[in-house]
């Protein structure tokens, strides 16, 4: 093995590299043109492999590969799972790179390119690095230094931006009735001719700023497509220099020319408030000819029997671009390939159903937790987000990027909003047109436990209260409101579209069920743990555990218990004791003192939506069984119930 150069440093974005030492297996590591060659800025694991054999099918990785990564992102290595002789696991991992990388790259060899080879050492968990400079899997050398990086949001999106383009294409042809081995083929051409289209030079590319958030809005650009340079690889590009790029010439002008100069908040830099530059796609019609002409119309007789086949394409194309990219190059390498590209994907998915049901396909962007970039899924609309062939789609893309199976985080509902992206209002959600408070409990004081563990709610919740949406429940509503609050996470974290239910609507599904008689529905009459359980089992489909204790006094002993919930399942619970319900949203535990505090979400509030208040008169806080006064929080001549909602197992 060749030393290490004094320059060649990997550098490790994502917070743990996605290792699962149970199912040793390949994994692409992913990174840009735009950051410091050995970046890896995520990973993916490779799914398909050969029948029969550990080699991967790289036809299969490649188109997957293609239909996922953001035009800017690409494989720059490999990772293999292995136990001895690192140096030769890393050799098949760079060779494994380099193939899909050739196949990604159109069969053009990258000999210019660098390539990592990395090792998990199944014994100890740590990663080997290795590197190959010119793509020579041959001959490896050992990186200078590896480092991780605290901030890798910032060192993405502070040096780059976001590009999207939406493109509805129609494409009609006239296939022979009776010649279907023709239709293959007439469409085939179709297709090819719409690609063509997208680089014609009277093609015309509209590029503004998708952001709310300024009142200096840059100016719309028109780039021409007669302007963009398809010959320069995008590997090649040389970034444009910050002082030319003030120029007005076409080929200077840079992605920084619609990007904010400044954040208005202090928020942390993320994909959420990424700079993002939207590009509309015109066909230049009435661009004067060099020559006067009459219309013309030329009369093409078929020659059998034929019928006219509209085939509708939605293409969304999301790209990642060096903010000192030149917008010429950002069209031509990015955004044109990236709509060549999707188009070839639905192209290849619709065939199959030309002649029948054509599949309504339609193109998503998340960003998966952990991810520190988006990535893109087409979906087929005429599947229900619960229909089976779709569930597995999702499955798939769970397993591919290392996500629970546990959880719904690439449903529809989950892609990303780009009406609200670059919004610097702070608007709160909405139900029913009315502003509520979400996640009230971020930024409170400590709870002083010493030396104790936190265990919080995982995700959103709506902190709903007594006399909200103008009814009054005060005295007996908040075991409605803690539900209410329940519910809303399971909406927020989008394991169900229903709308958060009135008092009403749970009274009435409590009489539905048999619970009730019908007398309940507009009373008054207190419900507990049990009720709220029913209620979520059919509104939801969502099962509980119920905990009950004897008194009060008891409830610190179930801390372990709870805190294994929140690390577990994350959702909030009820608490329900005599006539009083609250919202458990955490607690902080000691195992070795038994020391602990509850972290309380009071429904019984009847201001208004002041954060700043809710939290200073403790409506939203900690609280212990026993506070510094000697009273209890928690009676200890009542019993309680506690409602632990369970996470549907689902994707």
């Amino acid at each position: 093995m060749e030393k290490a150069s004094q320059d060649a440093t990997v550098t490790v974005l994502p917070p743990k590299l996605l290792i699962n030492t149970k199912e040793p297996g390949l994994q692409w590591l992913i990174g840009s043109p735009f950051v410091p060659p050995f970046t890896i800025i995520s990973t993916f694991r490779c799914i398909h492999y050969l029948e029969n054999s550990s080699s991967p099918d790289y036809n299969k990785e490649s188109e997957d590969a293609r239909a996922l990564l953001l035009k800017g992102f690409g494989v720059i290595g490999a990772l293999i799972a292995g136990s001895s002789d690192f140096e030769r696991t890393a050799r098949e991992a760079i060779d494994a790179a380099r193939q899909l990388r050739k196949l990604l790259s159109d069969g053009r060899e990258l000999t210019s390119q660098e390539i990592i080879g990395a090792v998990a050492d199944l014994d100890t968990g740590h990663v080997h690095f290795f590197l190959s400079r010119y793509g020579n899997s041959t001959s490896v050398l050992s990186p200078a230094s590896v480092v991780y990086k605290d901030h890798p949001e910032e060192y993405v999106w502070e040096r780059g931006c976001l590009i999207r383009c939406q493109l509805p294409i129609k494409l009609p042809f006239c296939i022979p009735v009776g010649n279907p081995p023709d239709v293959e083929r007439m469409y085939l051409r179709a297709t090819e001719a719409a690609v063509a289209q997208l680089k014609d030079s009277h093609v015309v590319f509209m590029l503004e700023r998708l952001s709310k958030g300024s009142s200096n809005a840059t100016q719309p650009i028109i780039l021409h497509g007669r302007e963009l340079d398809f010959s320069t690889d995008l590997l090649d590009i040389k970034l444009v220099d910050v002082e030319a790029s003030q120029d007005s010439d076409p080929k200077t002008l840079t992605c920084r020319n619609f990007c904010l100069k400044s954040k208005s908040s202090p928020t942390v830099i993320s994909v959420e408030n990424a700079d993002t530059i939207q590009v509309s796609v015109l066909l230049n019609r009435s661009e004067k000819s060099q020559k006067s002409m009459a219309p013309v119309a030329e009369y093409f007789p078929a020659l059998e029997e034929a019928r006219l086949l509209v085939v509708d394409f939605e293409l969304d194309v999301l790209c990642y671009a060096a903010k000192d990219l030149s917008l010429m190059y950002a069209i031509s390498k990015l955004v044109i390939p990236g709509l060549v590209d999707q188009l070839n994907s639905m192209k290849k998915a619709v065939l199959p159903k030309l002649l029948t049901e054509r599949p309504q396909l339609h193109s998503y962007h998340f960003n998966p937790p952990g991810f520190l970039h988006p990535i893109t899924a087409i979906y087929e609309l005429s599947y229900g987000e619960t229909e089976m062939k779709q569930v597995e789609v999702r499955r798939s893309l769970h397993l591919r990027l290392g996500l629970p199976f546990d959880r719904p985080l690439l449903r529809v509902a989950n892609a990303l909003d780009f009406s609200t992206l670059n919004d610097n209002s702070g608007s709160n959600s909405r139900r029913k047109g009315l502003s509520l408070l979400k996640d009230v409990h971020i930024g409170i004081p400590s709870s002083g436990v010493s030396g104790g563990i936190v265990s919080l709610v995982q995700g959103s919740y709506e902190y709903h209260h007594y006399l909200q949406d103008g009814f009054d429940d005060s005295g007996w509503g908040c075991a409605y409101r803690s539900l209410q609050t329940i519910i809303s996470w399971f909406r927020l974290q989008h394991y169900t579209s229903i709308e958060v239910p009135s008092h009403r609507e749970i009274q009435q599904s409590l009489v539905e069920i048999g619970d009730k008689d019908p007398s309940f529905i507009d009373s008054r009459e207190w419900i507990g743990a049990i009720e709220l359980s029913f209620v979520l089992d059919k509104l939801l489909g969502v099962t509980c555990k119920i905990i009950n204790v004897r008194s009060g006094a008891e409830l610190p002993e179930r801390c372990r218990e709870l805190a294994l919930h929140f690390e577990n399942q994350g959702t909030p619970i009820m608490i329900g004791g005599g006539v009083l319900a609250y919202t458990l949203l955490g607690v902080d535990y000691n195992e070795s003192s038994g020391d602990c505090a509850f972290l309380i979400l009071d429904p019984h509030y009847t201001g208004n939506d002041e954060h700043k208040k809710i939290i200073n008169c403790g409506w939203c806080g900690w609280k212990k069984a026993v506070d510094s006064k000697g009273k209890n929080f928690f009676l200890h001549d009542k019993f309680y119930n506690l409602l632990l909602p369970q996470r549907p197992n689902m994707v």
